[in-house]
């Protein structure tokens, strides 16, 4: 996870995202990390978070990679790496075990998340976190650290994030094609809640809401821990879309007229200001009320709003979020976003750039980079402790494993037919 170098420690974060891939480079000191190099490229191999494209992804990390070495002047190798995308699930457990001694120990918690962990998991599917919420021991609740007090029954409750083997060996190879060993690899969600959250809004109750290209992650947190994740699939390239098709222009133009003067409510665009609109089949570009624009983003940020709002409420947490909704990712940059957030929440709603970092501050301060600077936020502080979850070396020995017996399986239906 960390790379020593001249006796420094040094964080790599990898964000493969739809849209764009992020590389940002953190050397970390006793008590922060500070930003040393930033390096992104347009992805064009990636649908919904799920690599569609081998060597389109492998390309475009070796060039966010190279601008990110230049920026920072070192050799880059290993990285933290981002996982989303609608395969990902994760679930609540619990497990009990009998204290040895007396008094818990660090073994005991060990077995503790073991057992919680016992839990039948589909074939194709592998662990990537296992978090504990609180431990409980005999009768008492709501504790953070249990070593050193007595009692005879040890209860953990955890969250599992589970994923697809497939996706999450898909990214591992794309970084390894690209020249990086994966250290780790870490929910999107949870790497951006590291980089906007405050703790007290952990503590009273928040929902983080990462809305990228093709997908929008949520994350809600509720008495200092994660109570709930889940990946829906849709984000900004749908805003983009009806763009293009309602201003009949080219989707990369779309795209760049979105960034440029999109507006999430058009009561907050002025009757007199204009955009020029490229068109399609070399005709020439026209002109158009930018409230034009912002009647066709409004309705589609609704729905998009109304349907997090909707798998929120699934999870029964919707009225444990006291410091309301955290908006981040790069759609969040639209104007007027967090107030229709709060018109369908009923919810206070801000914009979540990173925070809790050092360095090149002003370069990061975007929610679009929030993924890429919680990776290291999230390696800094899991580095202090024990890794539990995804092993990316015992997941591609998996996949081999899963090869050969494809291979045994191919063999025995040619003897047969």
């Amino acid at each position: 996870m960390i790379r020593v170098k001249d006796d420094e420690q040094l964080l790599v974060g990898l964000d493969i995202g739809t849209t764009k891939i992020c590389v940002v480079v953190g050397k970390a000191t006793e008590n922060q990390v500070n930003i040393i190099g930033i390096g992104s490229h347009p992805s064009t191999g990636l649908r919904k978070g799920v690599v569609v494209n081998m060597d389109s992804t492998v390309n475009s990390i070796k060039k966010a990679v190279e601008e990110a070495e230049l920026m920072a002047g070192i050799k880059i190798d290993s990285c933290l790496a981002g996982i989303g995308g609608a395969h990902i699930k994760s679930f609540n457990s619990n497990g009990v075990v009998a204290v040895k001694d007396r008094e818990v120990r660090p073994d005991d918690i060990d077995r503790a998340i073991d057992a919680a962990k016992a839990v039948a998991i589909p074939a194709d599917r592998e662990l990537i976190h296992v978090i504990p919420q609180e431990f409980i021991v005999d009768d008492q609740d709501g504790i953070r650290d249990p070593v050193g007090i007595t009692g005879v029954r040890l209860e953990v409750k955890v969250h599992i994030v589970t994923g697809s083997i497939s996706s999450a060996q898909n990214i591992i190879k794309c970084c390894r094609l690209a020249g990086l060993n994966v250290d780790d690899v870490i929910l999107c969600q949870l790497a951006s809640a590291e980089a906007v959250l405050t703790p007290e809004e952990k503590e009273i109750g928040v929902a983080v809401v990462d809305i990228g290209g093709g997908t929008s992650d949520i994350a809600v947190y509720a008495n200092g821990a994660i109570k709930h994740t889940s990946v829906l699939p849709f984000g900004g390239n749908n805003i983009t879309n009806d763009i293009a098709i309602g201003l009949r222009t080219p989707i990369d133009d779309a795209e760049k007229i979105k960034k440029k003067f999109g507006c999430a409510m058009a009561s907050l665009v002025g009757q007199n200001e204009t955009i020029e609109v490229p068109s399609v089949g070399g005709r020439k570009p026209r002109t158009l009320q930018r409230k034009t624009l912002a009647d066709i983003i409004e309705p589609r940020v609704e729905e998009v709003a109304s349907l997090i709002y909707e798998e929120i409420k699934k999870s029964g947490l919707e009225k444990l979020l006291a410091s309301g909704v955290v908006l981040t990712g790069g759609c969040s940059n639209l104007d007027g976003l967090p107030e229709i957030a709060e018109n369908i929440f009923n919810l206070p709603a801000r914009k979540g750039d990173p925070i809790g970092v050092g360095g090149l501050i002003d370069v990061v301060n975007n929610p679009a980079y929030a993924t890429a600077v919680g990776l290291l936020l999230f390696g800094f502080k899991e580095g202090r402790g024990k890794k539990r979850g995804f092993d990316a070396t015992r997941s591609m020995k998996r996949l081999f494993s899963n090869q050969k017996l494809l291979t045994k399986m191919k063999d025995w239906f040619k003897e047969i037919f």
